[in-house]
């Protein structure tokens, strides 16, 4: 694909590389389809004991799209994502903020996982900002909104459902790319040399 990596997020060609995907036929019908996979899927999660202790499969799905179309991309799936799930199965009344919420976590995972070196120090850190920013604070402010009750309540309830899931969610996004990274290469959806800078996909020489 003859594309670098690790161009700064400040570049304007980092940004030009990205927008340029919504011209790519490929990009947009790699788009589509995991657009409606996160959708089929939407409701299906690992259950982990407590009742409100889940690992819903779909952020793997936003994950993978991010590394291989970027953070724009990333962004407008994010706010489709939502808006057709509302649409199929609304499950209660349309609040704009996890709209919000969606696409925010997009642009996230583009920005930590879209040409850059990955690693497992990269990984926790940008599911732990997904978590943090996105699932806590925003996810808390949304709940005390359409439910009455106080930010706190729900931010304390985030906190040790954070605490819980954050390294078991890394441990399995490490495996996702650790299996998928190879696919993606040979359909040449990210570049070849992304072998090299995955440290934790390679392996040692003898």
């Amino acid at each position: 694909m003859g594309e670098e990596m690790n161009k700064s997020i400040w570049s304007k060609d980092y940004w030009k590389g990205a927008a340029k995907r919504f011209s790519s036929v490929r990009m947009l019908a790699v788009c589509a389809m995991l657009l409606a996979l996160r959708i089929a899927v939407g409701s299906v999660f690992i259950p982990l004991g407590d009742s409100s202790l889940r690992i819903y499969f779909t952020f793997f799905i936003i994950a993978l799209g991010a590394s291989v179309y970027g953070p724009l991309m990333a962004v407008v799936a994010g706010c489709a994502a939502d808006l057709l799930s509302f649409a199929i199965a609304p499950s209660g009344p349309f609040f704009p903020g996890y709209t919000l919420s969606s696409m925010l976590g997009g642009l996230i995972y583009g920005l930590f996982l879209y040409r850059r070196d990955l690693s497992v120090v990269r990984v926790f850190l940008c599911k732990l900002t997904i978590n943090v920013l996105v699932n806590m604070l925003l996810g808390s402010l949304w709940n005390s909104m359409m439910m009455g009750k106080a930010f706190y309540y729900y931010l304390a309830k985030s906190v040790v459902k954070t605490l819980v899931l954050l390294p078991l969610e890394t441990a399995l996004m490490v495996l996702i790319f650790r299996l998928m990274n190879p696919l993606l290469i040979h359909l040449r959806l990210i570049p070849e040399n992304s072998s090299r800078h995955i440290p934790f996909l390679t392996k040692k020489n003898k």
